[in-house]
């Protein structure tokens, strides 16, 4: 018995937008907004998407310290007390 696995159907894209629609929205948050209100956006997006990277690494760093302390004998820990 062969497992071929040949024709996988694989969406990688989770939005799969094209540059039609994303002109488009871009246009329809321009008329929502206005111009002088869109780099505030920007901005706001930008730093909310740069909180959002720090929260994960801290917690990404927290887990992997959890877990090698976890994983180290009680002995080999060295002389934290």
């Amino acid at each position: 018995m062969e497992d071929n696995i040949t024709n996988v159907d694989v969406n990688y894209g989770m939005f799969n937008l094209g540059t039609g629609e994303l002109i488009l929205i871009f246009l329809v948050i321009l008329l929502l907004f206005g111009a002088k209100r869109l780099p505030e956006l920007a901005r706001g997006l930008g730093k909310g998407i740069n909180e959002f990277k720090d929260a994960v690494e801290t917690s990404k760093k927290e887990i992997l310290d959890a877990k090698e302390k976890a994983d180290n004998p009680i002995g080999e820990e060295g002389s934290q007390e």
